[in-house]
């Protein structure tokens, strides 16, 4: 068992140390950090979702925005698109579980809200037809996803791509940047005097 636990340490350790090198991934974390600012600052709102794993990743980021991360300070407007149980299993018995938060985003968005979308893979058919939606809405698009890219690249604004192919480590690594995100957002927003 310590050389299993040893290996995923080591390896979780290889993929923090490379974003932590890769100057695209911690540019594009830098301008999501201002995008998100900006749609909050102009009265939007920060809609996230994901599958599985990555759906739990999308409701503890809407909680730090949404309740505090570090420090005490005024709520910001975000909202997992994965938590409402009556509106994802109508939605997913009326038009399938593909339009599952494309529908929802295209009920509660409007211009300038952002879209946060997490798939490991970066091809999950719920995630990509939301992902189509919110830009034919005009919203902006971060997309959290692993080494290998998007499936349909050009729905991302930013997209931020862990390296690597492991999905337990991709979310590890989603969760260090979305974190990362929620802190310099908050220092941003509501700075420490």
């Amino acid at each position: 068992m310590r050389t299993f636990i040893n290996n995923e340490i080591d390896k979780a350790i290889s993929v923090f140390s490379n974003i932590r090198t890769n100057e695209d991934i911690l540019a594009k974390a830098e301008v999501c950090v201002g995008e998100i600012c900006a749609a909050l600052n102009n009265g939007n709102k920060i809609l996230l979702a994901g599958n599985g794993g990555s759906a739990a990743d999308a409701q503890h980021i809407a909680g730090e925005f949404v309740s505090r991360f570090n420090y005490d300070r005024p709520g910001l407007a975000a909202f997992a698109l994965t938590v409402d149980t009556s509106i994802l299993t109508a939605i997913g018995n009326d038009y399938g579980y593909e339009m599952l938060f494309a529908r929802q985003i295209q009920a509660t968005s409007r211009p300038g809200d952002i879209f946060w979308a997490y798939s490991t893979s970066g091809k999950s058919p719920n995630i990509i037809t939301a992902m189509r939606t919110a830009k034919q809405l005009g919203l902006k698009v971060i997309g959290f996803t692993g080494k290998n890219g998007w499936s349909q690249p050009d729905l991302c604004d930013f997209s931020i791509e862990i390296p690597s192919t492991e999905t337990p480590k991709i979310q590890e690594g989603h969760l260090l940047l979305g974190h990362i995100i929620c802190g310099l957002v908050e220092l941003r927003m509501f700075p420490r005097t």
